[in-house]
């Protein structure tokens, strides 16, 4: 083979991006949904021919990219794709997107595990797999349970405190492994972070609680730069067992319409089997599953 040359594009060959097939159409999907800065886009050439590109992400008020989101290799290039990722200046976590049931078509397969080949012989790991679901009002809108009574909660310092609860006995495998790193202080204020970096209303946070008076968990209605969102579903450890989760996330979906979203984009990690089924019985089907590797 010819040396393999790794580099950032310019102006005048931007367009070469563009010119490696995608079996699995990642490219054209994430391009209708926020666009990549050309900054953020490298490539791996052969004899000037692109044989494995990566594009990373962020939102609009980042300085520096949030993850990888466009990683892909023609056929039999995937150490050119894992030298494009170990020359990277950007090290952050690679969440590969896959269509749901993608490990059922022989394509999608086989483009799945070639990206998860050049990602592992980069160095990095996965973290876990995870269920990408999108409502629409085609699904119907689930009932209210009516169960709970919901309350806005301004205070950051009882949110996070909420956080630290539900966290002590979460399934999350991001909060986990804050957990493993940093503590139960960590994976709370990483969530209280991700929060704030929504570009929706800090009004809309809140705090769910029985006709009692006694506090269930907390329901962040969301949008981030793609559009709507669960932003996040959380019960704490003494209110377990109840189905509350579902509660939060039906009204989740409620507020969200209510304020005009025309579809609600959400996920869980693929082995917290209680929320998916929480996300499956309120109506949200599963539209893609991620892979999230470090």
């Amino acid at each position: 083979m010819t040396d393999l040359v790794t580099r950032a594009l310019s102006p005048s060959d931007a367009h070469l991006f563009d010119t490696l097939p995608d079996p699995l159409d990642v490219g054209r999907t994430l391009a209708r949904a926020t666009p990549h800065r050309p900054e953020w886009k490298r490539v791996a050439l052969r004899d000037g021919r692109v044989v494995a590109r990566a594009a990373w992400w962020g939102g609009p008020e980042d300085t520096a990219p949030v993850n990888l989101n466009w990683f892909d290799v023609a056929e039999g290039e995937e150490e050119a794709g894992a030298e494009l990722l170990r020359t990277s200046p950007f090290q952050v976590e690679y969440e590969l997107i896959l269509p749901a049931g993608w490990r059922d078509d022989p394509v999608t397969r086989a483009a799945g595990e070639a990206r998860l080949r050049a990602a592992r012989a980069a160095g990095m790991k996965v973290l876990v797999e995870r269920f990408q679901y999108r409502w629409t009002p085609a699904c119907g809108l689930p009932e209210r349970p009516g169960r709970l009574e919901f309350r806005a909660e301004p205070d950051d310092a009882v949110i996070l405190d909420v956080l630290r609860r539900v966290h002590s006995v979460t399934l999350d495998a991001h909060a986990l492994r804050a957990i493993a790193e940093g503590g139960i202080d960590r994976a709370a204020q990483e969530e209280l972070d991700f929060f704030h970096w929504c570009p929706s209303p800090r009004e809309w946070w809140q705090l769910a609680y029985t006709r009692e008076g006694e506090l269930v968990g907390m329901q962040i209605p969301a949008h981030n730069p793609s559009g709507p969102c669960v932003g996040f579903i959380g019960v704490v450890p003494e209110q377990r067992g109840h189905g509350y989760a579902y509660d939060l996330l039906v009204e989740c979906t409620h507020f969200l319409v209510e304020r005009g979203a025309e579809f609600i984009a959400g996920a869980t990690d693929q082995t917290n089997h209680p929320m998916a089924a929480h996300f499956a019985k309120a109506g949200h089907p599963v539209t893609q599953e991620r892979i999230h590797l470090l």
